[in-house]
C-alpha cells in the first residue's frame, strides 16, 4: 500500500509499505498489481469528475447489471464527492495485460470508468474502504460489512473470468486493435540488442517494468519476453540478476510474461529462455560486437589520473590536496548549520557536497565541473544550480571562489576555499572517515532529508533520533518522517540498545532501480548531452578555434550551453556510485 501525507492528494512510491493487519493512520491506497505482474482483483474505479454524480450512479448500476448477468460477484464502496468503486475478486490472479485489457474494453461502455489505474503495472492503485478522502470523511462501503467479507473470502472462480472475458470479447478485441494503431504510429523501438556495454536499452528496461510493448513488433507475450531476456544477456547482466530483479519487483512486467505458467514452474521458464537467449547471440556475434559479456563493475572508480583541473600555473602536490580536501568538508560541517532544513538550504548543501565530491574525484581543489553535471549529481535542474553557485560564490567568507568563467567547451573554474573565521575550527576537527557523496540516484525519490539522515548513519551508526537531528541540521519531524522512509525500504533498522544504523546489506543502487529513478538520470543525461552537441555545433559555426577565448558580451547563448569538461564529468559516473 502507500500512504499519503498531504490528507489523500497523492501517494508517492517513496511512501510505499507492506500491507499489514493493522490499520494505516494515514490515507493509503493499495496498489493493483504485485511484484510477479498478476492482480487478484479488477478494481472499477468511477469518477464523478466525469459527467456527475448521476451519470456514476448509472454507470454503476449497468455494471453490477453487467456482473449479475455473468454469475461475478462484487464489493462496493462510495467517497464523499460521489466517486464509486467497484471491486470483483478473483480466485485465480490474472496478469497484468488481461485485466488491463477487460477493464479498458468497459471503458468503451461506461464513461465515468477510469481506466488509469489498470493501465499501470507499477503504480496503479485505489483508495480502499476506510481510508480517509481528501475532501474529508472516509471511503465507506455501500454493503454490509458481513456481505463485503463473503465476498473476499469466496472470491470468482476462473469459470465466471472466462465469462467475463467471453462476453466483452468484441470490445477486447477492439481495444487490442486500437492499441496495435496508435503503436505502429509511435517512434520505433530500437533493437534490444543496439546497447550491449553494460545497460539495456531504454526500451527493453521499459518492456521489463511495465509490460507494454508494440504488437507490431513482438507477436504475443512469449516474443516480447524473449527480446527482454536477449537483451539482458546482451547488456552483460547475469541470470540471477534477472532472477532477482523478477521476484523483487523490479521487473513486474517481465514477471507478468511468466504468470501463464504455475509459480513453481516459471523460475525454470526464465531458465529455458536464458539458455535460448545465449545460443542466439553466440550464433549472431555480429549483433552485439562480442561484447555481451562483459561488464563494467558498479564498484568501479573513474580514472582520475591526469584528469583534474590542477589550477591556474601549477600542479598541487596530491597529499596536500587531500588534506585540504578533508579540512575543507570539516569546514562545510561547521558551516551546515547556516542552511538548516529549509529546500532552498538543501540544496545548496547537495551542491557543496557534488563539488566536495568532484574534487576527490579530480584529486584537485579546483574543480572545473559544468552546472549540467553538477545537475545530475545533485537531481536538480542546470539552470537551478547555476542559481546555487551564483548565491553561493557570494556569499560572506564562501566555501567556493569562482577563478575563471566558462570559455568554449571548458566550463566555470571554482575553487574551494575555507573561510578564515572556520580555518582554525576546520583544522582541529576530526576527518570525516567514509566519501562525501553528493545525491545518490535512490534519493531522487526518497527525498533530501532522507538522504541527510542516512549519510549521517553511514559516518556515524547507532545514533538516536535526538542526535540525528543534531548531525543532519533537520528538523524533528522532518528527520522522523526520513526515518520512517527509510526504514520502510529496508536501508535502516533501529536497535532499542544502540539506536539507528544502516542496513549494509540493502544495496542503494538495486533500490534505485526498483524504484525507476535509473531511468530518469539516464534521460537528463541524454538531454545533458544533446546540449553539448548543439554547443560544440555553435562553436564549430562561430568560433575560429575552440580554444579562442570569447568575451561574454559576444552574441551566442552562454545562459542556455554552459560548456562542459571535455574528458569526463560527475554525470559519467552517475551509474557508477556503489551504494
Amino acid at each position: 500500500m502507500r500512504l499519503s501525507r498531504d490528507a489523500g492528494k497523492t501517494y508517492p512510491q517513496k511512501h510505499e509499505r507492506n500491507l499489514t493487519e493493522t490499520l494505516p493512520s494515514l490515507p493509503a491506497a493499495v496498489r493493483i498489481f504485485g511484484k510477479d505482474g498478476t492482480c487478484a482483483a479488477i478494481f472499477l474505479d468511477f469518477d464523478s469528475s466525469v459527467a456527475g454524480q448521476e451519470r456514476v450512479q448509472a454507470d454503476v448500476r449497468a455494471v453490477q447489471t453487467w456482473l449479475h448477468s455473468v454469475g461475478a460477484r462484487w464489493i462496493e464502496d462510495y467517497s464523499p464527492n460521489g466517486g464509486r468503486h467497484v471491486y470483483v475478486p478473483l480466485a485465480q490472479r490474472v496478469t497484468f495485460s488481461e485485466a488491463r485489457d477487460l477493464v479498458e474494453a468497459l471503458g468503451t461502455r461506461y464513461r465515468t470508468l477510469d481506466k488509469t489505474p489498470h493501465q499501470n503495472l507499477l503504480h496503479g492503485c485505489m483508495r480502499t474502504p476506510g481510508s480517509p478522502h481528501k475532501r474529508g470523511g472516509h471511503q465507506q462501503l455501500a454493503m454490509s460489512l458481513s456481505m463485503a467479507y463473503d465476498v473476499a473470502r469466496r472470491p470468482n472462480s476462473a469459470t465466471i473470468w472466462a465469462a467475463m472475458t467471453t462476453d466483452l470479447a468484441a470490445e477486447i478485441n477492439a481495444v487490442r486493435a486500437l492499441r496495435l494503431e496508435e503503436t505502429s504510429m509511435a517512434r520505433d523501438i530500437r533493437p534490444a540488442i543496439e546497447h550491449p556495454a553494460g545497460r539495456m536499452s531504454r526500451a527493453m528496461q521499459v518492456l521489463a517494468q511495465t509490460g507494454l510493448y508494440d504488437k507490431n513488433r513482438y507477436a504475443s507475450d512469449s516474443d516480447a519476453r524473449q527480446a527482454v531476456i536477449v537483451g539482458a544477456a546482451a547488456a552483460g547482466l547475469e541470470l540471477v540478476d534477472v532472477e532477482r530483479r523478477m521476484l523483487q519487483g523490479t521487473w513486474p512486467g517481465l514477471a507478468s510474461f511468466y504468470a501463464r505458467y504455475a509459480a513453481r514452474h516459471r523460475l525454470p521458464a526464465l531458465r529455458r529462455d536464458w539458455k535460448k537467449a545465449l545460443s542466439y547471440l553466440s550464433k549472431n556475434p555480429a549483433n552485439n560486437d562480442g561484447k555481451y559479456s562483459v561488464r563494467r563493475s558498479p564498484t568501479s572508480q573513474p580514472n582520475t589520473q591526469a584528469l583534474g583541473v590542477k589550477g591556474p600555473n601549477q600542479i598541487p602536490n596530491p597529499d596536500a590536496e587531500h588534506r585540504f580536501i578533508r579540512t575543507w568538508r570539516s569546514a562545510l560541517r561547521i558551516r551546515e548549520v547556516n542552511y538548516q532544513q529549509s529546500r532552498t538550504g538543501m540544496a545548496r548543501r547537495m551542491v557543496l557536497r557534488a563539488l566536495g565530491e568532484a574534487a576527490h574525484m579530480t584529486a584537485s581543489r579546483f574543480v572545473e565541473f559544468g552546472v549540467r553535471s553538477i545537475a545530475v549529481a545533485t537531481g536538480l535542474d542546470h539552470t537551478t544550480v547555476g542559481l546555487h553557485l551564483r548565491e553561493l560564490r557570494t556569499e560572506k567568507d564562501p566555501l567556493v571562489a569562482l577563478v575563471e568563467e566558462a570559455r568554449g567547451t571548458k566550463g566555470d573554474l571554482y575553487m574551494l576555499t575555507v573561510p578564515e573565521e572556520l580555518k582554525a575550527a576546520a583544522e582541529d576537527a576530526t576527518w570525516q572517515k567514509g566519501k562525501i557523496h553528493a545525491l545518490r540516484p535512490v534519493f531522487r525519490e526518497l527525498g533530501l532529508p532522507a538522504a541527510f539522515v542516512y549519510e549521517a548513519l553511514e559516518h556515524s551508526p547507532g545514533l538516536s533520533s535526538t542526535q540525528i537531528v543534531s548531525a543532519t541540521r533537520l528538523s524533528r519531524s522532518a528527520v522522523y518522517e526520513a526515518l520512517e522512509i527509510l526504514a520502510a525500504w529496508n536501508l535502516v533498522v533501529r536497535d532499542d540498545s544502540r539506536g539507528w544504523s544502516v542496513v549494509v546489506s540493502t544495496s542503494l543502487r538495486q533500490l534505485a532501480e526498483h524504484l525507476g529513478v535509473l531511468e530518469a538520470v539516464a534521460s537528463q543525461i541524454r538531454r545533458y548531452r544533446n546540449d553539448r552537441i548543439i554547443w560544440r555545433e555553435w562553436l564549430g559555426k562561430n568560433v575560429n578555434t575552440i580554444a579562442e577565448l570569447l568575451s561574454p558580451d559576444d552574441d551566442y547563448p552562454w545562459e542556455m550551453y554552459e560548456g562542459p569538461p571535455d574528458e569526463w564529468s560527475l554525470s559519467d559516473v552517475a551509474f557508477t556510485r556503489t551504494g
